[in-house]
């Protein structure tokens, strides 16, 4: 193999290894992100969660008011 040849595999390289460089920091960069929206999907569901639990409480009282003030279930 000539050196110019040899040269020219190696600007090959070179520039494959840039391309190679950049998607893994643009993977990282992904997964980060990725991270974050995990977290904030839980938030969302630990908060829906909390919510219905209120929501559960206030049912149960409504129908303790019902049953005292003799309502007819509707």
């Amino acid at each position: 193999m000539t050196e110019e040849m040899a040269n020219l595999v190696l600007e090959q390289l070179r520039h494959i290894r840039q391309r190679v460089d950049r998607t893994d920091e643009k993977v990282d960069t992904v997964i980060l992100r990725l991270g974050i929206i995990e977290g904030h999907v839980a938030n969302f569901h630990v908060s829906e969660a909390g919510q219905n639990l209120e929501i559960d409480r206030i049912r149960n009282r409504l129908d303790r008011i019902e049953r005292r003030l003799e309502l007819p279930e509707s």
